[in-house]
């Protein structure tokens, strides 16, 4: 799980979860495309939802003016309401961490260039160095595991934890502050010094697979971590790029999502145009739609799990539906919801829940999350590349 994405405890996995649909890019966006359709149906759900939407985003508001003309704290104030109001994803945030936010789904973020992951013994371990960043630059490598952060033993502890540790998220660490972390190479453990830095995120990565990785004709595997800018051209590029015939296995294990925009512009790599997900925004429905244009011959297995969330399950979702790849793996967390952001008063933010999105079939997400075709819970990747052979995309 790479740095940029990662919250600590309940009420963070809420915040990471609310960078997951920004929502205004999905509506400027649509606008420029023509996706928003003409009119649209109203039921007395989505109804009830959005008057429901309303009173909280009032509330919320409320609650910030008058702790601020009162000399408090208005983050605090929105917090407390948001918390009582049943809005599963709402979050606020303060000035500083709606900064990270917004230079997070840029594609930059704050740490040291280490994405982590549960080894096979349950320990965690180092599955990725950036180039160029302060662990690179310490010597730390790949399958390295990470024994202690400040002192702190991270042995068993989510990964989600240890990531949120490294960036300092807890204590709004920033760029230049230090980190010690204990680093177990074989049997060996040494303690390395790190100066977090402002790094561009990788969320897009391309292999080749099987046994002779330089034969062309392989098959091509996509990971992409999230969808932050410019992630969606990234994997249309590698999908232009990939031997003509040759397989794709798009592995969005743990992905948490991002910007709609950028899983709709991965999803037009695949697709000749047609809808991708269907939403509604205080009542209204609307819809987005794929680019015309895209590879709909290769073939296409998609590896998820419980890690795979929202944009991603967006993405998921189209491509199952509408019989372009074949899923493989377990099901998705099941975030389909929407929020949308508002300033509140003394400079904090709320993200508040304001629809539902839908599979191109109207499948709900939200709650439900995506069933593979093909559910299974060990080697999966082994599994998904022979699925592809069978295909016809190579391994």
């Amino acid at each position: 799980m790479p740095d940029p994405e990662c919250r600590v405890g309940p009420r963070g996995l809420r915040r990471g979860a609310a960078l997951t649909l920004v929502f205004a890019s999905v509506l400027a966006t649509a606008a420029a495309t023509g996706s928003l359709p003409h009119g649209g149906g109203h039921d007395t759900e989505v109804e009830t939802r959005s008057v429901a939407a309303a009173a909280d985003r009032d509330a919320v508001a409320d609650a910030a003016a008058e702790a601020v003309a009162d000399g408090k704290s208005g983050t605090e104030a929105a917090e407390e309401v948001v918390s009582r109001s049943g809005d599963r994803w709402g979050a606020v945030y303060d000035e500083r961490e709606y900064q990270e936010f917004e230079q997070a789904l840029d594609g930059s973020y704050t740490g040291v260039g280490i994405a982590a992951r549960r080894s096979a013994d349950g320990l965690v371990a180092v599955a990725r160095v950036q180039p160029g960043s302060p662990a690179e630059g310490a010597g730390i490598r790949a399958g390295d595991v990470l024994r202690t952060v400040d002192g702190s033993r991270v042995d068993r502890r989510p990964v989600s934890d240890v990531v949120a540790l490294l960036r300092g998220d807890r204590t709004g660490a920033a760029a230049g502050t230090t980190v010690v972390l204990g680093v177990q190479r074989g049997s060996v453990t040494r303690t390395e010094t790190l100066r977090r830095a402002r790094l561009a995120t990788e969320t897009v990565s391309v292999q080749r697979l099987g046994p002779d990785r330089s034969d062309s004709s392989a098959a091509v595997l996509i990971e992409v971590d999230s969808f932050t800018k410019g992630s969606g051209d990234a994997v249309r590029d590698a999908v232009l790029g990939a031997p003509a015939g040759a397989g794709v296995l798009l592995d969005l294990r743990g992905n948490s999502g991002g910007l709609v925009t950028e899983a709709v512009t991965a999803a037009s790599a695949f697709l000749d145009g047609g809808l991708v997900a269907t939403y509604d925004v205080h009542g209204e429905q609307r819809a987005l739609y794929a680019e015309a244009g895209g590879d709909t011959e290769r073939p296409v297995v998609v590896l998820i799990d419980g890690g795979t969330m929202s944009a991603a399950e967006l993405l998921t979702g189209a491509l199952q539906d509408r019989g372009r790849a074949v899923t493989v793996g377990s099901r998705t967390f099941g975030k389909g919801s929407v929020q949308m952001p508002s300033r509140l008063a003394g400079g904090s933010v709320a993200e508040l829940t304001v629809g539902h999105y839908r599979t191109p079939a109207g499948s709900s997400v939200d709650g439900h999350g995506i069933t593979p075709d093909l559910a299974v819970s060990t080697r999966a990747q082994q599994r998904a590349e022979t699925v592809l052979s069978g295909l016809g995309g190579g391994s």
